[in-house]
């Protein structure tokens, strides 16, 4: 059975934003709004970044061979923002170890899971990616909607996650598109049910270890126990509650007609580049 043509609009663009950030300063501890705990568990995301995006272009380009022209394109714009978004987390995750917290420990949590991932078969490994790249751009929509409920907008700190949260957009359904091409032989069932499998496991493992993570963060600045659990669970199932609000976005992935692009968010792109570009220049 051939994929069925996908809803990927045909106009799309992918830009590559070779942009750099905080070069010449520090990161304050609790960079994000002076919370600890926003501060931990967006640390804590930040150190899966580096080693998490080699893993999805890995799986994306083993795929490549035989794709239609538009996605072929797709995917090399795709290889390039992962790579610039890479370059510039570990310079954050550099500014957070400066800053006084000891990554060590996250970054080996982060490499013991990747290192798992990569002893998959490579199509498994493309279901993780786009399941990934699912959670990401959910992340990015809830915070281009309402990016005052998560940072500053006018402040320098807020300016990567910006620019990531656009291309994370952007790029949204690459994987999927290319999970579609690599299993157009695929008879429909078989691969939502690797679709959703993966999803299953990749949800369960990726919020265990960033909760472990943003817990040992925590624990650095001598919030611990169920002050520290209860804290963190409110910052993500309360307010701003990031867990709360891309739940129904989670969920829709599991329906047999679901699409990255179902949903059309490209206005907060638009949004990103009346809004946003000018103040993060300027900070910069």
């Amino acid at each position: 059975m051939t994929a069925r043509t996908t809803p990927t609009p045909a106009d799309l663009e992918i830009t590559v934003r070779d942009n750099r950030f905080g070069r010449e300063r520090t990161l304050a501890r609790w960079w994000c709004n002076g919370d600890p705990v926003a501060t931990a568990w967006n640390n804590a995301l930040s150190a899966a970044f580096p080693r998490g995006e080699a893993l999805f272009v890995d799986s994306v380009k083993a795929f490549r061979d035989g794709a239609p022209p538009k996605l072929e394109r797709e995917i090399r714009a795709f290889v390039k923002q992962e790579v610039n978004h890479s370059r510039e987390h570990l310079r954050f995750n550099r500014m957070a170890a400066e800053s006084g917290y000891d990554m060590r420990g996250v970054d080996a949590r982060v490499e013991a899971t990747i290192a798992i991932a990569r002893n998959r078969p490579p199509i498994v490994q493309l279901g993780v990616t786009m399941a990934l790249e699912h959670f990401t751009a959910m992340f990015a929509r809830v915070f281009l909607d309402r990016p005052q409920d998560f940072f500053d907008p006018a402040r320098t700190d807020a300016g990567l996650w910006t620019w990531h949260a656009i291309e994370e957009i952007e790029h949204k359904a690459v994987a999927y598109d290319t999970f579609l091409h690599a299993t157009r032989g695929w008879s429909r069932w078989k691969r939502w049910k690797l679709k959703t499998l993966t999803m299953l496991l990749a949800s369960v493992r990726f919020l265990r270890n960033r909760w472990r993570d943003a817990m040992d963060l925590l624990a650095q600045d001598g919030i611990t126990g169920s002050r520290a659990r209860a804290r963190l669970f409110w910052y993500l199932a309360g307010k701003p509650g990031i867990l709360r609000r891309i739940f129904p976005a989670w969920a829709a992935y599991f329906l047999p007609g679901f699409h990255p692009w179902n949903h059309d968010d490209r206005a907060l792109i638009g949004k990103y580049d009346s809004e946003f570009a000018d103040a993060v220049m300027a900070a910069e």
